[in-house]
């Protein structure tokens, strides 16, 4: 399919905007990019780039009469959703209310619509520098309330590590308070949907691997995920509370959740594409749905067709070795002829620290891979995991 005389303008230039941009370019779509910074990684993809700062609201209205723009749109970010929800509004795009893009890059404000709307959720309240309540039930994650990608998110088990958590928290936030929130046990998924037509559609749902507390930091994301065919009926279920709680439509979204025993707690959701892979890559190579094309035409305002799901697995997985210094780097020829492998970065070389990962800018590398079932994709992961040999030194 290809769309002409079409503009659209996408919010961010880096790694993980890198694949809706080209499929905004796959599409026909003379595409725009904005960045703050001038040496964005995406930049030479652009048919235009404009280094501009991520929230300036008239700069980007100049942008947007300049080059005649027909729809906006951003993967795998909640920083810029509020500005481009006013953008929408002022220029009558396709896209989600205002209201509804405050609440989804408001942790609190978002745990009080899921309490109005019966929306299972982790419970939480909001602490300051000064003011932090005497009696808390330990442990207890800290979070920025305006933050992602698990910056400033720490589990504390007393109050020696809460003080330490609050600092910490603070770092990453822009506001006067932050988020203490009860520790959920279990069993950690993100469910990637789409919302048109005031309806919703579960398109995966992602199994999660995390690094051990007191950080929170995704280390893998595996599709399809163990769960029944109950428990996905559930889900589908709960989504649909979500969006009508959060007033989601043209949009997709990315909810985070945990599972145990059967029950499901929602941790929080936004109304945007998944980082991590997940959107870009995972989903597409599970189930053959490009859900970065949906949210494309959704932008366009053209109603997409939902294809029929494939049956595939596959996986993200982010190099992990102790801290220290990288004394050598090999990887085994062979891995070029592993034809489960996607794709394969590594972000070292030779006299690299290699820094303990507290958030997900720590990370220094990952590979992707893609198998017929999920035995398969294990066995693939340990075959990768055999040809990177890094040696490190402490």
């Amino acid at each position: 399919m290809t769309i002409k005389n079409k503009n659209i303008l996408v919010f961010g230039g880096a790694l993980l905007q890198k694949s809706i941009i080209e499929n905004c370019k796959q599409l026909g779509l003379y595409t725009v990019i904005t960045d703050l910074d001038p040496n964005a990684l995406c930049k030479d993809l652009a048919d235009a780039f404009e280094v501009i700062e991520g929230q300036d609201f008239e700069a980007h209205c100049e942008i947007i009469e300049k080059h005649k723009i027909s729809a906006i749109i951003t993967a795998a970010t909640d920083k810029p959703l509020v500005m481009m929800a006013r953008l929408a509004e002022k220029y009558n795009f396709p896209f989600y209310n205002i209201n509804t893009a405050k609440i989804s890059t408001d942790k609190f404000l978002m745990k009080q619509r899921f309490e109005a709307h019966q929306v299972n959720h982790a419970k939480g309240i909001l602490i300051e520098h000064n003011n932090v309540p005497e009696e808390l039930t330990f442990p207890v994650i800290l979070k920025p309330r305006d933050n992602s990608g698990s910056r400033g998110v720490m589990l504390c088990s007393n109050k020696d590590e809460l003080k330490n958590g609050i600092a910490e928290a603070f770092k990453h936030s822009n506001k006067a308070n932050i988020l203490c929130e009860e520790f959920i046990t279990g069993s950690e998924y993100s469910i990637e949907s789409i919302h048109f037509d005031n309806k919703s559609h579960v398109i995966a749902i992602t199994e999660k691997i995390k690094t051990p507390h007191p950080y929170n930091v995704e280390l893998g994301h595996i599709q399809p995920a163990l769960v029944s065919e109950n428990l996905k009926d559930k889900i589908a279920e709960i989504i649909n509370r979500i969006a009508n709680a959060l007033d989601f439509n043209n949009c997709a979204s990315h909810t985070e959740l945990i599972i145990k025993n059967g029950e499901i707690t929602v941790i929080e959701s936004s109304p945007r594409l998944g980082g991590d892979f997940i959107t870009s890559h995972l989903t597409l190579l599970s189930t053959g749905i490009n859900i970065e094309l949906l949210q494309i035409k959704l932008a366009l305002g053209i109603k997409p067709n939902l294809p029929e799901k494939e049956n595939n697995a596959s996986g993200v997985f982010y190099l992990n070795y102790t801290p220290g210094v990288v004394d050598s780097i090999e990887v085994n020829n062979v891995i070029e002829h592993f034809e489960e492998l996607n794709e394969l970065r590594i972000d070292l070389e030779e006299g690299d620290t290699i820094p303990l990962i507290n958030n997900s800018l720590d990370r220094y590398g990952y590979y992707i891979i893609k198998a017929e079932d999920r035995n398969k994709l294990m066995t693939a992961k340990e075959k990768i995991e055999a040809s990177i040999d890094i040696k490190i030194s402490k």
